[in-house]
């Protein structure tokens, strides 16, 4: 399948939203309903229509494309350093895992029975949110090198927000194999900057 600037820009820029949300709950204790929804929600979007679909639609991620922008065309001055920190290292872990088929199945299984608590509660549930975590734990926190989220330690030590944290870092890993899938890796972003930048100048203004 052939897939285009749109598609790799929607996928990023699902990275970045996931872990600006990561942020928000370590320095903030929370995060907005509606970005939670949509980032666990691609978590379970694994047949989608198109790439947008995983999000709902452009829409859904334009918080991400914003920051996608910001950062891959912004100054130093604008740009989230901690931001870059957790994409750089998704984006690298995503890496790993392809090299991991036994975990990449472990995960596969694992998100098919965190569906079925979702239908019987609904995907940002404590419970369900508690099962994607403990995924996350369980597969990808044992590669190295891990994760390390930065913030305050009182909302980081509280049970729910680390739930949270680590149930979307799984949707960052989740739209880094999308970015993969969708012909996204080093070169483009060191050789398609450019046009990645343009074409989410482009889906901010038509959104």
């Amino acid at each position: 399948m052939t897939h285009t600037v749109e598609d790799r820009v929607l996928a990023l820029a699902g990275v970045f939203q996931a872990v600006h949300l990561v942020k928000q709950i370590a320095h903030q204790g929370n995060a907005p309903s509606d970005g939670l929804e949509i980032s666990i929600g691609s978590i379970f979007n694994t047949q989608p229509a198109n790439t947008a679909a995983v999000y709902g639609g452009t829409r859904g991620v334009m918080n991400g494309i914003k920051l996608l922008r910001t950062h891959m065309g912004g100054t130093d001055q604008v740009r989230d350093l901690e931001i870059t920190r957790y994409v750089v290292a998704v984006l690298y872990l995503e890496r790993q895992l392809t090299k991991q088929p036994q975990m990449l199945q472990q995960i596969a299984d694992g998100i098919e029975k965190a569906r079925a608590q979702a239908e019987h509660f609904s995907q940002t549930h404590a419970n369900t949110i508690a099962n994607l975590a403990g995924l996350y734990s369980d597969t990808i926190s044992t590669l190295t090198p891990r994760i390390i989220v930065s913030g305050e330690q009182g909302y980081l030590s509280n049970t729910e927000n680390a739930n949270k944290v680590r149930a979307l870092l799984l949707a960052a890993i989740r739209s880094a194999v999308l970015w993969r899938q969708c012909g996204g890796g080093r070169l483009q972003l060191i050789f398609g900057r450019a046009k990645m930048i343009r074409e989410a100048e482009s889906l901010l203004k038509a959104i």
